[in-house]
């Protein structure tokens, strides 16, 4: 069995009222967490600090923000921001707190302005977060003990990866690349492999579950598990690989302790058309291509992939391509192909955020991509369909949303909160001698191992010094 990796240099970290560590909430021998991390209002407070104050956080696409001064309100943990595009087209992340007195700045979920200005005493602000001024300018409300720009909106650290807006206020902490590590190397086949890249598809969704954002952000890292009895309705009705969704959950699993995880899947075991030309080699990668392109990938779209990936990515992207998994610390990645009535095989891509409203509460945030360069025929027909099967209204996350609010509730008696949760289906097979790609890699059925990484990265930064 797999051991936990080396641990932090201050493996007990903070010490809770009742006088125990984050430390004495996990066994990192028996690959158990304590419950109580669940809806704990101490260790929330915590994670706000040590995690969404000093990793990045996924708040959107620049499609969603195309002309200068359009902007979107987001949340980098309990921090509330303005994602905006400057009067010279830059994307900046500012905090969405007048340096004044406190109040927001910006009361609107989003639209257009040239400067942003508070409605409690005026004082006002360009869309890349200098100050301007305050009324009234010859009395300088503003004071006279520090200059104008010092009076500006505080900013985060920002990245554009793939069109997708990351930030971090820790200005001396990891890079974006450090922070992806690598598992970067699977997630540009995702996010970078044509010309025009993707854009969102409307809107996103936006919905409240009264659940702490730590059961939705620790399935997102590929848990294949549940979807065999939670989600079985996917083969008996929907008959998704063919009407047998456990297997579906048998693959390679690519994971690190960064606590990123995807799940790569065979396309020969999913689809009658590709079982025998995939599985046996007759066909070649032009071929596979066109049969079964990669989800979101139109056949006009083939030429591209080749400019933007590597042989190795590419022929993974066909054979055995990144389904789902997530990204630390609240990132669900969707790319996935869904059966139409017609006999097609349709690629939806799809990014759900977990954002965290307080320890027993989560807003659920859902993109949904489709490639620029896409027909707008297609667009519509992958909004439709992913709207059936994600989100809102969507069928999967309908049965989802459904257990996080128990485990929540669970977490909170005084039976409850010191029970255990056990991550100790560990993969114990080698490393796959073909796979191409770095990081950890496990093939067979879906195991712990992703989720148990993903707690060792919310361990590590609970616990840092």
């Amino acid at each position: 069995m797999r051991k936990a990796g080396p641990p932090p240099s201050n493996p007990k970290g903070p010490r809770l009222s009742d006088g125990k560590t984050i430390g004495d909430l996990f066994n990192l021998d028996r690959n158990e967490v304590a419950m109580r991390v669940l809806s704990d209002p101490e260790i929330y407070d915590l994670e706000m600090e040590k995690i969404f104050s000093k990793t990045w956080t996924l708040l959107g696409h620049e499609s969603e923000i195309p002309n200068k001064g359009d902007f979107v309100l987001r949340d980098i943990g309990a921090d509330q921001v303005i994602v905006t595009r400057d009067n010279k087209g830059k994307v900046n992340v500012l905090l969405n707190v007048c340096p004044h007195r406190g109040m927001r700045v910006c009361t609107t979920d989003s639209g257009n302005k040239r400067a942003h200005k508070c409605i409690y005493h005026g004082w006002a602000f360009q869309n890349n977060g200098d100050f301007i001024g305050a009324p009234i300018a010859e009395e300088k409300m503003h004071g006279c003990k520090m200059e104008k720009s010092e009076l500006g909106l505080q900013h985060a650290n920002t990245h554009l990866y793939g069109g997708l807006i990351f930030a971090c206020w820790d200005h001396d902490g990891e890079t974006f690349e450090e922070y992806l590590g690598e598992m970067k190397w699977y997630y540009d086949m995702l996010f970078c492999r044509t010309d025009g890249g993707l854009e969102v598809v409307g809107p996103p969704q936006r919905f409240i579950v009264n659940a702490n954002w730590k059961t939705a952000s620790e399935q997102a890292a590929a848990d294949g598990y549940h979807t065999v009895t939670l989600h079985a309705w996917l083969g008996e009705l929907a008959k998704f690989n063919e009407g047998d969704i456990a297997a579906s959950m048998y693959g390679t699993e690519v994971t690190s302790r960064m606590g990123h995880a995807l799940r790569c899947q065979p396309v020969a075991n999913k689809f009658k058309q590709a079982a025998k030309g995939f599985a046996d080699g007759s066909l070649t990668l032009e071929d596979k291509l066109a049969l079964l392109p990669p989800p979101g990938v139109t056949k006009e779209m083939l030429p591209q992939l080749k400019r933007h990936l590597s042989k190795e990515q590419l022929e993974l992207l066909v054979d055995q391509p990144p389904q789902v998994g997530g990204m630390f610390p609240n990132i669900l990645v969707a790319f996935i192909y869904a059966p139409q009535p017609d006999g097609t095989i349709l690629g939806l891509t799809s990014l759900h955020s977990y954002v965290p409203r307080g320890p027993d509460k989560l807003e659920f945030t859902n993109w949904i991509f489709a490639e620029k360069d896409a027909s707008p025929e297609h667009k519509a027909l992958v909004r439709k369909v992913t709207i059936q099967m994600l989100g809102t209204s969507g069928m999967i996350e309908q049965d989802d949303s459904d257990t996080w609010p128990h485990m929540t509730i669970n977490s909170k008696g005084p039976q409850g909160r010191d029970m255990t949760m056990k991550y100790q289906a560990l993969n114990t097979r080698e490393r796959p001698k073909s796979w191409p790609g770095p990081a950890e890699a496990y093939e067979g059925f879906t195991s712990d191992d992703t989720q148990w990484n993903w707690w060792l990265r919310w361990y590590d930064l609970m616990t840092a010094e």
